[in-house]
């Protein structure tokens, strides 16, 4: 089974993406099921997990709907606040409703680097690490101290990069970010998504090369149990299609890779850390 690990939905009318903008051409539409099943099925993909991208209940509700109603929706993984006082009866709420896998807070667009070091963060974490729901970090190298200390503090927490934490691909800045990479990946419980590189790298104007010591560094720390595909559709317009995400990753795997290794970066993983 193919899974795409990581992409979202939105509707422009819900008026909670605040981060979407006019300016944003390639992404300033309503992009709903209908427009990425073809993708799917073109590419034979056969289930799909999809990742919050506002920061409100309501859109993780409305997301809970689409998976109701698209039987190749596999999982949501939904926002709440981990810093609210009422996070345990959100939180129970959406328990309750098969279609939740996972939490994301938008920690790249806070303005404290290390809020997700607050006392009432880490209460609330504690929960998540009781009903084993994981954690998807949506982080850049800047947050890497922070999330080092997370998972010092919070071992049993499971918890999957984002998007490589964004590194500088357009400029190969691999400073910093490989050596953090690596310590993340010590502890067992921590995954990482190869999803978004296209976006790092220069809009419109990359080359299949410049991903490869990117790719390399990740599977090489994680190993491939512990990483997946995901497509990042549709913010990945910006700088690609849905088969340029494809072909760059498919273009920088390492050639000796098994078919078990393939199934597991396509799906199986993703299967096991969402607990399809």
């Amino acid at each position: 089974m193919i899974i795409d690990s990581h992409q979202h939905f939105w509707k422009l009318s819900r008026n909670d993406y605040k981060w979407l903008t006019e300016d944003l051409l390639e992404l300033y539409r309503d992009f709903m099921p209908n427009d990425l099943y073809p993708i799917l099925n073109e590419h034979q993909i056969d289930k799909t997990i999809v990742v919050q991208a506002a920061p409100t209940i309501e859109e993780t509700l409305f997301l809970l709907t689409l998976f109701d109603k698209y039987d190749w929706i596999a999982g949501v993984v939904g926002w709440l606040d981990l810093s609210a006082v009422n996070f345990q009866q959100h939180f129970e709420t959406l328990l309750r409703h098969p279609g939740f896998v996972g939490v994301r807070p938008m920690l790249q667009d806070l303005h404290e680097d290390d809020w997700i070091l607050r006392p009432e963060v880490l209460k609330n974490l504690e929960l998540l690490v009781q009903h084993d729901i994981p954690l998807d970090l949506l982080i850049k190298p800047r947050h890497f101290p922070y999330i080092l200390e997370l998972l010092k503090l919070c071992p049993k927490l499971r918890v999957v990069v984002n998007h490589i934490a964004k590194p500088n691909i357009a400029e190969q800045q691999l400073d910093g970010w490989k050596d953090a990479m690596e310590k993340i990946a010590m502890y067992p419980n921590a995954m990482c998504k190869l999803s978004g590189l296209v976006t790092e790298a220069a809009h419109q104007n990359w080359t299949l090369a410049e991903f490869q010591p990117f790719i390399t560094h990740v599977l090489n720390v994680f190993g491939t149990e512990r990483v997946m595909f995901g497509s990042d559709w549709p913010v990945c317009n910006l700088s690609g299609t849905y088969n340029d995400v494809l072909m760059i990753l498919m273009e920088n795997l390492p050639a000796n890779l098994l078919g078990k290794d393939l199934e597991m970066i396509f799906g199986e993983n993703a299967k096991r850390f969402y607990k399809l």
